[in-house]
């Protein structure tokens, strides 16, 4: 039974390396070795993401909040889903073995060591309920704002290509994303290193957050740089007809490791062993 370490306190986060504005594409590229090394589970991952993404266009095609919700909120917990390919990062790292193995015990695990960790109890499940929470809140939002402004109704995606994107007076799809960016900035920062900080250290979502936080303060335009360049990727992936998902989720997903260990000093941090919970 290993020894509980008790977290560092909030007040006390670990310190932010220097990086180089190229960072974030050397990020991708060690993401594509993760993904050389294992090409099945790797890629699993992206098939799974995929095909998930393909249900959900069938079953709400036809249904423009619904399927705009979904999309949202399949985006916004992507962090969270990508965890599993996180531990295949860090078992290279760490000379370990990847298998079938270790991505179930990522995902099962953490539910036996309550009482040895209660900081990582939970851990997983709360931030995802905080992703979702903004996903939803982003999707009322942008309803809202749509159904006040548009000019007709809109409840296909063709009724919001013809009277928000199209429309031939006022700004209301600039408006749009405007508001869409300035949503997404917050659950950006407070993502982009949380997860992975939480598999790896025994630390508090509250204190993975602030680390994220932190992080993006730090290098805010290198960080813009790395939200963009991941806005590119999944857009590709979503118009692909979510086909190119099987590359970019285990690409990101891996470069997302890596720009983690770049960025976080957390050599001072107690370690969160492979066999422990999330």
């Amino acid at each position: 039974m290993p020894n509980r370490t008790p977290p560092i306190p909030t007040s006390s986060l670990p310190p932010i390396r220097s990086i180089e504005f190229d960072q974030p594409l050397k990020w991708l590229v060690l993401g594509w070795k993760d993904i050389a090394r294992h090409p099945f589970w790797s890629l699993l991952h992206g098939a799974v993401m995929s095909i998930a993404g393909l249900l959900i266009t069938l079953l709400a095609h036809d249904q423009f909040w619904l399927l705009a919700g979904a999309i949202s909120g399949f985006l916004v917990v992507a962090p969270v889903l990508a965890t599993s390919l996180y531990a295949m990062s860090r078992a290279d790292e760490r000379q370990e073995k990847v298998d079938a193995t270790l991505l179930f015990k990522t995902w099962t695990r953490w539910q036996l060591h309550a009482r040895q960790d209660p900081a990582g109890y939970w851990s997983l499940i709360q931030f995802g309920l905080l992703l979702a929470l903004a996903a939803t809140g982003w999707v009322l939002t942008s309803s809202a704002l749509i159904t006040l402004a548009a000019s007709q109704p809109i409840h296909t995606p063709m009724d919001f290509i013809h009277h928000v994107v199209l429309a031939p007076e006022g700004s209301l799809f600039e408006i749009w994303l405007v508001m869409g960016g300035l949503m997404a900035a917050p659950i950006f920062a407070s993502s982009v290193v949380s997860m992975p900080l939480l598999l790896d250290k025994r630390v508090t979502v509250m204190q993975a957050v602030m680390t994220s936080w932190k992080a993006v303060i730090t290098h805010p335009v290198i960080l813009a740089f790395w939200a963009f360049l991941i806005l590119g990727f999944a857009t590709l992936g979503l118009m692909s007809l979510f086909l190119g998902l099987i590359f970019v989720i285990p690409m990101l997903g891996h470069a997302s490791w890596h720009a983690y260990k770049d960025l976080v000093d957390t050599r001072h941090l107690p370690d969160r062993l492979s066999s422990e919970v999330l």
